[in-house]
């Protein structure tokens, strides 16, 4: 099938979806441009801050994309284009982007509560108890997760022939009679360079009021600089070494304002996103007007049951951002919501018009990989067979990058390979921030819950933080990609769920329209507990990994939880009602 064909259908599908769709939701939440956003509200300048709408979309954006959109496609494409291609679209449109405005709603009209505390106040302290568990183990295995890709990323080298004959312009090393380009060497030195910058950035976007537009070129100049920087002097460091370096630092980075590191650094970062998104969009533009087409197999779905599972259900956890994503529900009630300035329009465009950009970029992702990376090579390198070598997507989806734009601009392999693992690393260091963050907020509420006046220590984020690292890191060490992605997915759509079934009966109580949050919200809690079966049944028991296979059982548990006090409150809500 044409690319350009593909790339049309999928955003034309999207713009109806944000227009009418997203509309239809503000009529149900009565979205009116009356309403005060809690940022305004209740301002503090740590974490309720009014923000511009673009730098809010950045920071939001570059917050719940992260590496999911990118890993997650690349991975599942194994089961061919068309599942991927068709979830995509279809589960933004309807679940994805319906799950993120309504929490980002909600979150704005509870004053800026994040979901597990609407959960409270909706389900009641059961309800609280059941988000608590479901994220406290969601945001442990995308830490954990992110940590491995990270860390694996960065390391990243690949076979010189593979970039053609000559000198291809960067440092190579040469391993057991084979030269490799050290590719995750320059994205390590730029990663580096960006955070170090982002507090100057922070405090004249923040503190000294800079214009955003004169922010945005310094931004983009910084990524340049990083770049060049990290061609001249890449750095290698051992993934282990990398692993306890990222461990440390997100400790402390996780206690710091948002305005210091977190924001602008999202801000810097996005633009290399943003610049990588426009990229594959012209190369697929281009290679479409040539009648190029998507040369993985548009159906495989034997190869994909062989390495992942079956299409229904695993598929549906596999690709978790991209489609719908439980994390953003963190994110939007977490974070966004404390900072969005107005409820309309911004409210929509971050929301909605969040979760639909997520969708093109996971979208461009299939794209890129199925013309500029053969189906033999991607599988190669996300599912190897040699013995200590470790399942890198990141590093397939930029060998695609390098691939597509070497065909469609005639840019050597070499940078465009570069250029897509530079994409992907910002953005999983960004996912650790944040996750951590998110995790230290959740550990800080639950202490709350469980005692009447909390011990000191509790309440320290450092000790919270180190508390998420730790287990975070032990996970990462003990655990390969492929086995952490399974249960992340699985916990990611169980709170996405959640955050549904939430959110609908918040609405049932107010007296609004529920199902357009209900329906889907049961499909993925019924889809992801057939997974959790599946992966246990198929690959934790039988590999003896009692450590994921308890994780398993624990969300398993929760489920049933969440069935059963669904169920009840549901009654009782529609009863007063």
């Amino acid at each position: 099938m044409n690319l350009l064909l593909i790339l049309g259908i999928s955003i034309i599908a999207l713009l109806i979806g944000y227009i009418f769709y997203g509309r239809y939701i503000e009529k149900n939440f009565d979205v009116d441009g009356t309403h005060v956003a809690p940022s305004v509200e209740f301002q503090d300048d740590v974490d309720y801050v009014p923000t511009h709408k673009i730098v809010i979309f950045g920071h939001h954006f570059a917050s719940i994309a992260g590496g999911g959109p990118i890993i997650g496609p690349c991975v599942a494409l194994v089961f061919g284009f068309a599942p991927v291609w068709l979830w995509i679209v279809v589960g933004t449109i309807f679940i994805g982007a319906v799950h993120d405005y309504s929490v980002l709603l909600a979150s704005m009209r509870e004053k800026g509560r994040s979901i597990a505390e609407i959960a409270e106040r909706t389900l009641g302290r059961n309800g609280f108890l059941l988000f608590i568990g479901f994220t406290i183990i969601m945001l442990l295995m995308v830490t954990s997760v992110f940590l491995t890709l990270t860390t694996t990323a960065l390391a990243s080298k690949y076979p010189v022939e593979f970039f053609g004959s000559g000198d291809i312009g960067i440092r190579t090393v040469v391993e057991n009679g084979v030269t490799y380009a050290v590719i995750g060497g320059i994205a390590s030195t730029s990663v580096i360079v960006i955070t170090c910058c982002a507090p100057i950035l922070g405090y004249l976007l923040y503190k000294k009021k800079a214009n955003v537009w004169l922010m945005a070129l310094v931004a983009i100049a910084v990524c340049i600089i990083s770049i060049r920087i990290g061609l001249l002097f890449p750095i290698k460091i051992d993934s282990f070494l990398w692993m306890i370096i990222l461990s440390v630092y997100t400790i402390f980075a996780a206690g710091v304002p948002v305005w210091v590191v977190l924001q602008p650094r999202d801000f810097t970062n996005s633009f290399l996103l943003y610049g990588g998104i426009i990229g594959m969009l012209i190369g697929t533009v281009i290679l479409g007007l040539q009648g190029a087409v998507v040369e993985a197999p548009m159906f495989n779905l034997e190869a994909g049951t062989q390495h992942l599972g079956y299409v229904w259900p695993v598929l549906f956890i596999t690709v978790a951002c991209g489609a719908i994503s439980g994390f953003h529900a963190l994110v939007a009630g977490g974070t966004t919501a404390k900072q969005v300035n107005y409820e309309k329009p911004d409210s929509r465009i971050v929301g909605f018009g969040g979760m639909s950009l997520e969708a093109i970029l996971a979208l461009m992702v299939i794209l890129t990989i199925g013309c500029g990376l053969s189906y033999d090579k991607l599988c190669g390198i996300v599912f190897p067979t040699t013995v200590g070598v470790k399942s890198n997507p990141v590093l397939a989806f930029a060998l695609g990058v390098g691939g597509m734009m070497n065909k469609s601009l005639g840019l050597p392999v070499v940078y465009g390979t570069i250029f897509g693992i530079l994409m992907v690393e910002g953005f999983v260091v960004t996912t650790l921030d944040t996750a951590v963050r998110l995790n230290r907020y959740l550990f800080e509420e639950l202490w709350r819950m469980l005692f009447k006046k909390v011990p000191k220590i509790l309440g320290t984020y450092i000790f919270n933080s180190g508390l998420c690292v730790v287990l975070m890191f032990i996970l990462a060490y003990f655990n390969a990609f492929k086995q952490l992605w399974n249960l992340f997915g699985a916990a990611n759509q169980l709170l996405a769920s959640l955050a549904l079934i939430t959110v609908s009966i918040w609405l049932l109580k107010k007296g609004k329209k529920y199902l357009f949050t209900m329906i889907p919200g049961l499909f993925m809690l019924v889809t992801t507990i057939a997974a959790l079966i599946v992966i246990l049944v198929k690959v934790y028991i039988p590999k003896g990994n009692w450590m994921l296979s308890t994780g398993d059982i624990i969300l398993l548990c929760l489920s049933v939880g969440v069935c059963v006090l669904s169920i009840k409150q549901f009654n009782k809500s529609r009863k007063a009602a």
